[in-house]
């Protein structure tokens, strides 16, 4: 039997309100936006009716990213292994909405408006002119969205789980079934309405760690004398952990790398104008500083907290010392904080792939031109994208349930193998023009192979590893296969559209 204490009575109860008022909100929201707008369902329901003002979309591109790694994960492996050096691994990504955004941003909303794209498949479809392109991509990142949601189910539930008391299975359950609704009940603008609100709660619960955490810690010295004690290595650049060459690949995968996500470059799709993008620029840098830098740092300083305890993983840590150190009702007001992380992610992921299934695969290739199953598929387009995200949903509970060990690396694994199939038919079709689908297919399958091959097998040369050298790899291939196929140069409807 499970036994409940008042303080996680308390944390329940706060929690389950923060969750049902996202859902509510975010299915109410989407609901006015949809009675507003006149575009098409898909372009409202993937889309939001490309009506993004900089404050949304510098908060849905930050929040999408903003994982549970940033929250539980990886300052629990500060506080437990690596020190100051996973802040060095968590500041790299400050940049990242600046990058996604400036390089991508304008580009993606000229060429999406211009081929009347809704997804990176759609786009990645209207700049190669390759249908081989489109089903291998789509069956990749369906397979490293699903491994990526499954770290993040399992993020909600163990937050959930260790805050509470509740077994892990319920928790799990309370969780998955919030999220699944709200995004399959309200689409893309459920979601990055509610990754406005995750943002700012965010960025409270981080100065409310970083609050508690000096509290409890007492003068700086006193934090070093445990510090040393506890950690040794804490206060070097690469800890107790990493190396040079492993220090350059984490800033690899969670800086430069993060171009190619298809869910933030999806969001170069939906902004309303270039003021908005502009202003999204600048609050998106400053809102990752503030919370990757902050509770990576204060993970590393909870750290002193933490002498002699025992943890199943780095995954417990945080929200241990969440219970040590915060009176129970800020503790249920600071769990918002994780979970809006995990629940923005979760969402982002969840209707991308469903966008993908209806619309790029089942839309383009089961449909197709014919008048009457395309009539069939318009008239029910709206069921079968609830259906099929309300569907995957329920896949990666199922699969959650006996969960892998430790959530930073099974999120991370999934970041990379993204990153390699999709950065350079990406970032390398908005600026090179001789790239084209035999380049992208290459590239795509050369990166994701020497990706999955390096990282089953470990394999690192100076410590450098997997997603380095996929990256490296599929960008050679990509430019080189360009520059020997691409003889005539590109398809006049391409080079009008894309260019």
């Amino acid at each position: 039997m499970v036994t409940v204490t008042s303080n996680q009575i308390t944390m329940l109860i706060i929690m389950v309100v923060y969750l049902v008022a996202n859902a509510v909100l975010g299915v109410l929201y989407s609901k006015r936006q949809e009675r507003l707008s006149q575009m098409s369902f898909d372009k409202k329901y993937f889309m939001g009716s490309r009506g993004m003002n900089g404050i949304v979309l510098a908060m849905t591109t930050v929040a999408t990213y903003a994982s549970v790694s940033s929250f539980i994960s990886g300052p629990g492996a500060a506080a437990m292994t690596y020190g100051f050096s996973q802040a060095w691994v968590a500041g790299v990504q400050v940049g990242a909405a600046f990058l996604v955004l400036g390089i991508l941003g304008k580009k993606f909303a000229v060429v999406s408006r211009k081929t009347g794209a809704v997804t990176i498949a759609g786009y990645l479809k209207a700049r190669y002119k390759s249908d081989g392109l489109v089903i291998l991509t789509t069956v990749l990142m369906l397979v490293f969205f699903v491994t990526q949601m499954i770290a993040q189910f399992m993020g909600g539930a163990t937050l959930i789980e260790s805050m509470t008391g509740l077994p892990y299975w319920l928790s799990l359950a309370i969780f998955a079934s919030v999220v699944i609704l709200y995004t399959a009940f309200g689409g893309f603008s459920a979601v990055v309405i509610t990754d406005t609100l995750q943002g700012i709660i965010m960025l409270f619960g981080t100065f409310l760690f970083l609050f508690f955490i000096i509290r409890n810690v007492g003068d700086f010295d006193a934090m070093a004398v445990a510090l040393d004690a506890n950690l040794p290595g804490w206060d070097t650049l690469t800890g107790t952990g990493y190396t040079p060459g492993g220090l350059l690949s984490f800033w690899v995968l969670v800086g430069v790398g993060v171009i190619g996500l298809p869910q933030t470059a999806v969001r170069g799709m939906g902004f309303k104008d270039t003021k908005s993008l502009h202003s999204a620029m600048l609050i998106g840098t400053v809102a990752a500083g503030v919370l990757m830098i902050g509770m990576h740092v204060g993970g590393a300083w909870a750290g002193a907290l933490i002498g002699g305890q025992e943890f199943a993983s780095s995954d417990y840590v945080i929200p241990a010392v969440i219970q040590q150190i915060m009176p129970a009702s800020v503790a249920g007001i600071f769990l918002a904080a994780p979970m809006a992380a995990v629940m923005s992610t979760v969402s982002s992921l969840l209707i991308l792939a469903s966008a993908s299934i209806v619309k790029d695969l089942w839309g383009t290739y089961i449909v197709k031109d014919n008048p009457e199953k395309k009539a069939k598929f318009q008239k029910n387009i709206s069921t079968s994208s609830f259906a099929v995200t309300l569907l995957i949903g329920i896949l990666v509970f199922v699969l959650t349930l006996t969960p892998p060990d430790i959530i930073f690396w099974v999120n991370l694994f999934a970041m990379g193998g993204l990153e390699c199939c999709f950065f350079w038919p990406i970032v390398g079709g908005v600026f090179y023009k001789k790239g084209n689908k035999q380049a992208a297919i290459a590239s795509s399958l050369t990166g994701v192979l020497v990706y999955v091959i390096s990282y089953q097998f470990k394999i690192t040369v100076w410590g450098i590893n997997a997603v380095v050298w996929g990256l490296l790899l599929g960008g050679i291939t990509y430019f080189v296969v360009g520059k020997l196929t691409c003889k005539d140069g590109l398809d006049a409807d391409v080079l009008e559209k894309c260019f």
